[in-house]
């Protein structure tokens, strides 16, 4: 989710133009929420990737 939001907001930025600018995008908005997940995954000493579907981890985190 971080990856598909900050690639939606650094195409606002740049405005690609054809696909290999928008490929550009998608690698960089990847590269930055993979740095935030280990940065995240360092701080906390816990793995933020899951097997686990959302809906069920928020579910599990209620009870």
């Amino acid at each position: 989710m971080l990856a598909e939001a900050t690639t939606t907001e650094i195409s606002q930025v740049k405005k690609p133009e054809n696909f290999e600018d928008n490929r550009k995008v998608a690698r960089q908005g990847g590269t930055v929420a993979g740095k935030a997940r280990k940065d995240i995954e360092r701080e906390t000493g816990r793995k933020v990737i899951s097997k686990e579907s959302p809906i069920k981890l928020l579910k599990n985190k209620k009870s």
